[in-house]
């Protein structure tokens, strides 16, 4: 029995070593497989850290494009407004060529008219072309932007109706941010910048660095629709296209503005994404990455683990415990010497796309100054390659009178440690740009070795500076010789800035004026009562105009209108508030001396139109007297012809007077605005027709005919059947009266084009002189054929112009070119379907 436990305990003992290797061989591939699984997810931990730094710097990248974009328009539109060069001014173009100059990523500026005409453009084959501006979107506001998407073409020629698109058009396009803006005119006109897709795209190829990930990467510049605007990378969808389907819309957008993950994409396979929204934009940048390249990237890394494994499991057979102790240690050493590369990596990455991104000129010289390294921007600003670069003396790169004060950036002596200096330099093409040097000195120990610096272009700074400088003297001076007292106050009511004007208007000079208040030279009910307009306009904002009263410096009191503006201040200085002064003392004077006047001959009109009616009321008694006894006469006196014939001339002359007073009665009801017309719906033909029926007998006596064509269809208008009828009485009987015996008349009625209704009267007399075509619808006035007496008191065509005024119609003469004269009387058409009302016309009667 021991025998047996001695073999079983030997068996064990001696067996040890082979199940040691076996648990160590296990616990290798465990360890192996755990290795394996964690370097994966280092892996992809790694791809959504750089897809997420991808997304940051393209973004970044793009909001600061469009927002420099968005400040240019901003100036240029104070440039454009200040020189008032719109509206097709040929100074407009080399503005917009200047401003374009500095922006690589715009590829036109345009200004139009709001009918979509260019009226300037830095592309001048684009002037004069209208295009559809509907195809642009919303139009902004004044003083507002808006952010289009994508066209194909080069410029808005692309955008004309009906324009056929030039030869290479596809490859190209363009994004609109439009501003709208006001002319000093009160015009509006619009400034369309033409955003370059494919400099967006070409910083997303440098930013996605295609060496690392193998071009299985891609970047999106998306607006918030999922329209395509720019993109870059092998498997991307050209820009126009839409991926408003992909889950970044669909399960991330609006409640994340940033985020990464794992899983669908734009493209079939699996992928690495990350997306992040534009700050101040509704843009979204998106970068995918093939989650196949990630696992590609796996296998490669995991080779050597597996080729260890195996030589670890080989040699394990023979020392396991030497081996496995072994094992773990160089595991330990390779995991930490992997994390460190793929940190380096990383690090290094950020600082390659750092550096690249940047827009100003970064350098590195040695202690001479000769430059060593410079990154791409020295491509833009000097117009040649970096390497091309590299051993020239900085200093003989800028001009010659900004050369010492580079060369003191590089005196070995120079203890500061930033060292500054501006200077000039010229690149290839001629252009100056003016640089802001900024230079640290690199040292090993207490030795300088080298330099390390930028250049940041300050040539807009510099012009702007310069023009802000011009324009504020020129603001000055236009201030001082406005005619207008114009002025500025701050919140406490105290004036900022006073000019000439308002010197010699208030009788103090401006410097005794600045930084008091009203109260010091005005009376105080004006002190009080303009303290409270300007509380007022401060709490509620905008502009008030109002007209008061100011002491002038002749002692004499003004009549003023006052307006007054606020001007918004911002973080760093508060609101002030314009206001100007406009002397409208005479003009009130001149108002005043008017009214007076029109009271006055108001006041005569009406005594003249009351002597009128009150003689004409006069004088009826003693004609209806005459014509009684006149008409007894003439029936009594038939035995006695000669008699009877005085009596007959007595009676006629008493009607004729009574027709003239009866005109001359109505002349003071029309001047005298006494009763009122009722207006109705009707049919102008019944009552035309009636008028033709009164009027038969006149036309059998003169052997006439009367021809009338008012159509089949209704001539509906709102009139007073009694006075509409009183005018077509008037002119027929003068159309009868003025024909010569069997001539035609005719009455024509049919709707204008203008929807209103022409009833015209047409005789064959011998017309009305060119001149008084106007002049006989005048009170008392007759045309020259009938001075004769025919005519009659010169009333009745007065009368039949204020009675069509009162319908809101009218009434005019001419000639027909075959002899004769027509009246066209006009009256507004109402459709079948007004309601029949009844209204009250102003008074004529």
């Amino acid at each position: 029995m021991p025998a047996k436990l001695s073999a079983w305990r030997g068996r064990l003992i001696g067996s040890m070593p082979a199940v040691a290797g076996i648990v160590l061989t296990l616990l290798t591939v465990l360890a192996l497989g755990l290795l394996g699984w964690s370097e994966h997810r280092e892996i992809l931990k790694t791809d959504l850290e750089r897809v997420e730094l991808q997304a940051r710097v393209l973004e970044d990248h793009a909001t600061r494009s469009i927002e420099l974009a968005s400040l240019s328009l901003n100036y240029l539109t104070e440039q454009l407004v200040n020189a008032d060069v719109l509206g097709g001014d040929a100074k407009a173009a080399p503005m917009l060529t200047q401003s374009l100059a500095s922006l690589p990523f715009i590829r036109s500026l345009n200004v139009l008219d709001p009918s979509g005409r260019i009226l300037a453009s830095s592309a001048p084959a684009d002037v004069g072309l209208t295009i559809a501006l509907d195809r642009l979107g919303s139009t902004p506001g004044i003083g507002q932007e808006a952010l289009g998407g994508y066209f194909e073409g080069r410029s808005l020629a692309a955008l004309v109706p009906d324009a056929k698109p030039p030869a290479g058009a596809a490859d190209a396009g363009f994004i609109p941010l439009v501003r709208t803006l006001r002319a000093k005119d009160d015009q509006g006109y619009l400034l369309v910048a033409l955003l370059n897709p494919d400099y967006f795209a070409k910083f997303q190829g440098l930013t996605l660095n295609s060496e690392l990930t193998g071009d299985v990467s891609v970047a999106y510049l998306l607006s918030y629709q999922g329209e395509v605007l720019a993109s870059s990378g092998a498997a991307r969808l050209a820009p126009g296209k839409t991926l408003a389907r992909h889950p970044v819309f669909l399960k991330y957008l609006p409640q994340k503005l940033q985020a990464s993950y794992v899983g669908e994409g734009a493209s079939p396979d699996q992928q690495v994404v990350a997306f992040k929204m534009l700050k101040s934009r509704p843009l979204v940048v998106l970068v995918e990455q093939s989650y196949a390249a990630s696992l590609s990237r796996w296998f490669a890394s995991i080779r050597w683990f597996g080729l260890a494994g195996v030589l670890t499991v080989i040699f394990l057979a023979v020392m396991s415990v030497t081996v496995y102790r072994s094992l773990r240690s160089r595991d330990r050493a390779d995991a930490e010497l992997s994390t460190a590369r793929v940190d380096l990596m990383r690090r290094e990455r950020e600082l390659r796309v750092l550096v690249k991104s940047v827009q100003e000129l970064i350098f590195r010289t040695d202690v001479r100054g000769a430059i060593t390294y410079v990154n791409d921007r020295w491509a833009v600003v000097r117009g040649q390659s970096a390497d091309q670069a590299i051993n020239s003396l900085l200093t003989n790169l800028v001009d010659p009178a900004d050369r010492d004060a580079v060369a003191s950036l590089f005196a070995p002596d120079n203890g500061t440690g930033v060292r500054t200096a501006t200077a000039n330099m010229r690149s290839n093409d001629g252009t100056v740009r003016r640089f802001d040097f900024a230079v640290v000195p690199l040292r090993t120990s207490l030795q300088i070795t080298g330099f390390a610096g930028s250049a940041v272009d300050v040539t807009d700074r510099v012009t702007a500076e310069k023009g802000l400088q011009q324009q504020l003297a020129f603001v000055g001076l236009l201030l001082e010789s406005c005619p207008f007292p114009v002025a500025t106050l701050n919140k406490n009511g105290e004036y900022i800035t006073a000019n000439r004007a308002w010197e010699e208007f208030i009788g103090r000079r401006p410097d005794l004026i600045e930084g008091q208040t009203a109260p010091s030279f005005a009376s105080k009910a004006d002190a009080a009562f303009n303290a409270h307009r300007d509380a007022e306009l401060w709490r509620t904002g905008g502009s008030a105009r109002y007209e008061t009263k100011i002491d002038h410096v002749d002692g004499s009191l003004r009549d003023v209108v006052v307006t007054k503006v606020m001007l918004a201040g911002d973080e760093y200085r508060e609101g002030t508030m314009l206001c100007t002064v406009s002397d409208v003392t005479e003009f009130r004077e001149a108002e005043r001396a008017t009214l007076e006047a029109r009271d006055s001959a108001e006041e005569s009109s009406r005594a003249k139109s009351e002597f009128i009616a009150n003689i004409s009321h006069e004088l009826r008694t003693p004609l209806q007297t005459i014509l009684g006894f006149s008409e007894l006469g003439v029936t009594r006196g038939r035995d006695y012809p000669k008699l009877q014939g005085m009596f007959a001339d007595i009676h006629a002359s008493g009607v004729r007077m009574l027709a003239l007073v009866n005109d001359l009665l109505d002349v003071s009801k029309i001047e005298s605005a006494i009763g009122a017309i009722t207006l109705e719906r009707a049919d102008l033909r019944p009552l035309v027709h009636s008028v033709m029926r009164e009027l038969s007998p006149l036309l059998t006596g003169k052997k006439l005919k009367l021809m009338s064509e008012l159509g089949d269809e209704p001539l509906i208008a709102k009139v007073d059947p009694v006075r509409f009828q009183q005018v077509i009485r008037n002119v027929t009987a003068n159309a009868i009266k003025f024909s010569p015996a069997g001539a035609e008349i005719e009455v024509l009625g049919q709707a204008t084009d203008d929807s209103m209704i022409c009833i015209s009267v047409r005789d064959h007399g011998n017309g009305i002189p060119t001149s008084e075509l106007e002049k006989i619808f005048g009170a008392f006035v007759q045309s020259s054929t009938t001075k004769d007496g025919s005519g009659g008191t010169g009333l009745g065509l007065a009368i039949c112009r204020k009675i069509m005024e009162a319908h809101g119609g009218s009434i005019v003469a001419d000639n027909m070119p075959n002899g004769g004269a027509v009246f066209n009387i006009y009256l507004p058409m109402r459709h079948y379907l007004d309601r029949d009302t009844t209204l009250t016309a102003p008074s004529i009667f």
